[in-house]
């Protein structure tokens, strides 16, 4: 952070917090995470990668975070650890922890809820009635907190989010800016022309260790709730309509669009711009490619695409022409096959 004193550790002192095997001199003083192409003096860098194993012989890192089939790979400073990747994630919150620029209640707050003395509140936030808040909240500017929400210890809300009535947050949950907790879902009953408004009886609860892109959107259930597990992870631009159920540790990628009743079993993975359609449910474990559109459930774990590959335009309509006279060709193939077989009986 700009303005802000530095921090540095020696590589014992990382793996003191944080675990692994030191090679090389302990104590040499770490200060910043980069690249093995980017990285200079007091930098410590990672191999995560295997096709970028030659850079470990040109790269200025004062150290390297490496998996133990590549520990010999560099002649400097090493920490050798099982997942190099999660290890220098962790070195980069160890040199960048999080500083939040202000503490206490702001005077423009509008507060009709007690709030911890732990908490940090914002200018403009307005918190409503029953609310509770747990130790180490901290709300940005301009945040609204509807009625009978619950917001658990070390949760974090970034500028401008709203989370309507009754809601429920975990612990240590992260929430980006603009983002939006249980607005209604999209609920009408048809009747002639004209749409029936159904009421959002239900609530979203959001287990511990969260984090929500910026803006997106988590709709309330219509009569049970809007359920996000515990360590979920969801992009900017995503959409979770009512009644869904995420499992533990499940991501969704950017622009995601998740419709109603749809349950995610635990640790599914949805690619960017990746669309399931209303009351279906996937198995623990499935991933769902970048672009997919989703139309039935999946009951075996696995990696499943459904993108129509890029082409040229006119290349692209007239694979689109044959695609549509595939049921017409299976329907020929069949009759042509019964014929075959009549054939063959005969003779």
């Amino acid at each position: 952070m700009p303005g802000s004193e530095a921090l540095s550790f020696t590589l014992s002192e990382i793996a003191a917090r944080l675990g692994g095997d030191v090679l090389g001199d302990g104590e040499i003083r770490i200060s910043r995470v980069a690249t093995l192409a980017s990285a200079g003096e007091g930098d410590i860098s990672f191999l995560a990668n295997r096709k970028y194993r030659s850079q470990l012989q040109t790269t200025r890192a004062t150290a390297v975070i490496l998996a133990p089939d590549a520990a010999d790979s560099f002649a400097g400073g090493r920490i050798v650890c099982t997942n190099p990747y999660a290890y220098y994630a962790r070195v980069a919150t160890l040199l960048n922890p999080l500083r939040v620029g202000f503490s206490g209640v702001h005077v423009s707050a509008a507060l009709d809820s007690a709030v911890p003395e732990s908490a940090a509140i914002g200018p403009h936030v307005c918190i409503g009635r029953n609310v509770h808040l747990g130790e180490d909240v901290v709300i940005h500017a301009g945040c609204v907190i509807g009625d009978d929400v619950s917001i658990g210890d070390g949760t974090i809300l970034y500028p401008n989010v709203t989370v309507y009535h009754g809601c429920i947050l975990g612990q240590r949950v992260i929430i980006h800016s603009g983002t939006v907790i249980g607005a209604d879902g999209f609920g009408f009953a048809p009747e002639g022309k004209a749409w029936i408004k159904i009421p959002q009886i239900g609530i979203v609860r959001i287990g511990d260790d969260v984090e929500i892109g910026a803006n997106t959107t988590v709709d309330r259930g219509a009569l049970e709730d809007t359920v996000i597990g515990e360590g979920c992870k969801i992009d900017n631009l995503v959409q979770v309509a009512h009644n869904c159920n995420i499992g533990p540790y499940s991501v969704l990628a950017g622009c995601t669009g998740v419709a109603g009743s749809v349950t995610l079993g635990e640790h599914c993975v949805v690619g960017g711009a990746g669309m399931i359609t209303g009351h279906l449910s996937l198995a623990a474990g499935t991933t769902i490619s970048a672009g997919s559109l989703v139309m039935k459930s999946i009951t075996e774990a696995g990696r499943y695409t459904g993108v129509f590959p890029l082409d040229s335009h006119d290349d692209w309509v007239r694979n689109a022409a044959h695609i549509r006279r595939l049921s017409k060709l299976a329907d020929r193939v069949a009759e042509l096959e019964k014929q075959l077989k009549e054939n063959n009986t005969r003779d």
